[in-house]
């Protein structure tokens, strides 16, 4: 059954009935209600549940990590109780039984509070440092932004690590928020993550995935709208080495009109067995009339042996639309770059070097944080590094 907030017309409604197909598994906190994954399923196929060292299943989340919070004047943060209610106020219910069983394994939920009409100067950081990959360990974000506040938030993973986590964005009105979510891991971690953000009226929302490290990385990255005049932007960066498996899964629902999002992923994969999955999805749904959005994802192919898969849909339950798209590639080097900066005295060692920046760099100027920029660009100099090394750039 649908449910919306009435209003005095369809400009100021909100439909949040949960969403059901195929795409959409029924959400749940209770592990019981999500079967064991058997790979067959949809949100499944193209993650290698072998490599989830039981996440998936029935690995015992007792472990932990380090966490050390770096805050911004006017940011606060405290550790409360599992039962306090800031948790499940972005409106997150677990979708898959990784969520589900982080979930319920976490006693704990760590809060940052970003106070109402404050417009914070400099960058929030969490760290999580893991300390090892035996003992599997949970974890459950709340990111409050008040209404009309201004906030950056930097969520940075290293070390090496079992980790499934639930990550929770609640956006107020007006407010604009920025989250990076940093993936740095060392090459033998395993990292599952769902990030469920609430945007709320004429509020504009930023995420920021970043994925070198870990040997598997998943990010499920969602976002639902509290009122009108919302807007989101998704951006991604990812570069998969070597056996590594990297998949950003993003959805995002336009549950109120005159709503906006856009979504650009990029990533460049190297080596033997390097697999890159980007699955992207956007419903507009039929009360969001006037919405405008679009998807785009991008991969380039540096050497033989790599696998990149891209799958953007696009539900639409209502005409009344500004505008509505979505773009993916996968490709190779362009042959005209590399021949333009050759013919102009650059060796081709270089001249593909020049080419991966230049594939990035528009990205990394968009994330729009200073103080991540110059490191974004040394990790991908630090990449190619790899290649030049090996003898395959």
């Amino acid at each position: 059954m649908t449910t919306v907030t009435e209003a005095p017309n369809v400009a100021g409604a909100v439909e949040t009935s949960p969403v059901s197909s195929h795409l959409h598994p029924v959400g749940s906190v209770d592990v019981a209600d999500h079967a064991v994954p058997t790979g067959r399923e949809e949100v499944w196929r193209f993650t290698p549940l072998r490599r989830l060292r039981g996440l998936h299943t029935d690995a015992p989340l007792d472990g932990d990590v380090r966490v050390a919070v770096d805050l911004a004047p006017g940011v606060t943060t405290e550790v409360v109780p599992a039962t306090h209610q800031a948790r499940g106020s972005s409106g997150l219910v677990p979708t898959d039984r990784v969520s589900a069983r982080a979930w319920a394994a976490t006693d704990r939920v760590r809060l940052l509070d970003v106070p109402a009409d404050t417009a914070v100067q400099g960058v929030t950081t969490v760290t999580v440092t893991g300390e090892g990959v035996d003992r599997a360990a949970a974890g459950h974000l709340v990111v409050r932004a008040g209404a009309f506040s201004r906030a950056t938030v930097v969520l940075r993973f290293e070390g090496s690590a079992t980790f499934a986590e639930n990550v929770e964005l609640v956006v107020g009105d007006g407010a604009q928020l920025t989250v990076v979510s940093l993936q740095d891991w060392a090459d033998d971690s395993v990292h599952h993550s769902t990030q469920h953000a609430r945007v709320g009226r004429d509020a504009t929302f930023k995420h920021v995935a970043v994925s070198f490290g870990g040997d598997l990385v998943r990010h499920d990255t969602t976002a639902e709208y509290a009122g009108p005049g919302g807007a989101v932007e998704m951006l991604g960066l990812y570069f998969a080495d070597e056996g590594q498996h990297i998949e950003h899964r993003l959805f995002v629902d336009h549950t109120a009109p005159r709503t906006r999002s856009h979504v650009v992923y990029k990533g460049a994969l190297q080596g033997e067995g390097a697999h890159a999955v980007w699955i992207g999805n956007v419903l507009i749904r039929k009360v969001a009339e006037g919405i405008d959005t679009y998807e785009e994802n991008r991969n380039l192919v540096l050497t033989d042996g790599c696998q990149a898969d891209s799958v953007p849909n696009l539900e639409i339950e209502t005409g009344e639309i500004e505008g509505a798209g979505h773009a993916s590639a996968t490709g190779r080097f362009d042959d005209e770059q590399l021949f333009y900066l050759r013919s102009r005295g650059i060796d081709e060692v270089e001249a593909r070097r020049l080419v991966v920046h230049g594939f990035f760099h528009d990205l990394i100027r968009r994330i729009d944080v200073p103080e991540l920029e110059t490191q974004l660009v040394t990790t991908v100099e630090a990449e190619l590094a790899r290649s030049v090394g090996s003898g395959v750039l």
